[in-house]
């Protein structure tokens, strides 16, 4: 982390095992505010080894333990995310927040990542989700808030928002397609954010939280309710015979602002086939099985970008 070796096993058992460390988890909890389904704690790295923060101590990075969960494959949801984002980071040159797999030393995983919202000297940066955006919380959205959206009005927050927003919709699109071709069915609005610059203006946010929820759950192609268009099934599903595929992503494009030559470009980029992707899903710390899925899925995926009517 920062060039500096720090120990992949971390200084506790887990939670689940032992009561005195899980205590310690519990307490840690309560001082985050970051949302999600998944337990979060928040860490530091010192002397070469990774701990959870105290009270009053500010946190560098967030630990996300295999969440207590009926869902399937719980177990592998750490290497899930931890595979993802180097996807996006290595072989889509996708900015993400710096990740990596841990271990507890009773032997489970833990995904961490670093905090992309505390710079140098622990100073905190100024961090929006599209969610506070959009002026949506479950006060005047109601529960399922996050989700009553469409990409199209994400891309709509951004033109607000970002003096530079040419370049950062170009960012926002591939993020989007890459939320497809690998099955995220949960990129909804707290999964996006921007960042304010050195300059006190915003950029998009580093990607995070991606990873392929088919594995663990039936869900869809989109988290947002009305998918990629404003107007959801009657532009999107209709115009584009049932389901989303290339075409329905050139319109979208298209209509976010992103330029003819580089939607093709773009579209080109993800449809390509990289050996990079199988070889880091091969050597991932997915179960055979799971592996052979996730590469099973990303394929039937690319394929339906590749399809243009």
């Amino acid at each position: 982390m920062q060039g500096k070796k720090v120990s992949h096993i971390l200084p506790y058992d887990s939670p689940e095992k032992n009561e005195e460390d899980k205590e310690k988890f519990i307490e840690n909890i309560d001082q985050i505010s970051i949302s999600g389904v998944q337990d979060k704690d928040v860490c530091i790295v010192e002397r070469g080894k990774i701990r959870l923060s105290q009270k009053g101590e500010q946190s560098t990075h967030i630990l996300k333990p295999i969440p207590l969960s009926r869902l399937r494959r719980v177990n592998e949801i750490p290497a899930n995310e931890n595979l993802t984002m180097q996807i996006a980071s290595q072989v889509y040159g996708i900015e993400t927040a710096a990740n990596g797999l841990c271990f507890f030393k009773t032997g489970e995983p833990a995904y961490i990542t670093k905090r992309f919202d505390v710079g140098t000297a622990g100073v905190k940066l100024r961090k929006e989700d599209f969610s506070s955006l959009a002026g949506l919380m479950p006060v005047n959205g109601g529960g399922n808030y996050k989700y009553e959206y469409s990409y199209e009005e994400l891309a709509e927050l951004i033109q607000r928002y970002i003096p530079a927003w040419r370049i950062e919709i170009e960012k926002f699109f591939k993020i989007v397609l890459f939320n497809f071709l690998f099955s995220n069915g949960d990129a909804h609005l707290k999964n996006f954010s921007v960042l304010e610059t050195s300059r006190g203006d915003f950029r998009l946010a580093p990607a995070y939280d991606l990873l392929n929820t088919h594995l663990h759950v039936d869900d869809s192609d989109f988290a947002l309710s009305r998918g990629l268009f404003r107007d959801g099934e009657k532009s999107e599903f209709l115009k584009f015979n049932g389901k989303a595929n290339g075409r329905s992503f050139e319109a979208f494009a298209k209509c976010i602002g992103v330029s003819e030559k580089r939607v093709a470009e773009i579209l080109t980029q993800f449809t390509t086939q990289y050996p990079l992707t199988e070889q880091l899903i091969e050597a991932s710390f997915l179960l055979p099985d799971t592996k052979k899925t996730y590469l099973a899925e990303y394929r039937q995926r690319r394929n339906r970008l590749k399809d243009m009517k």
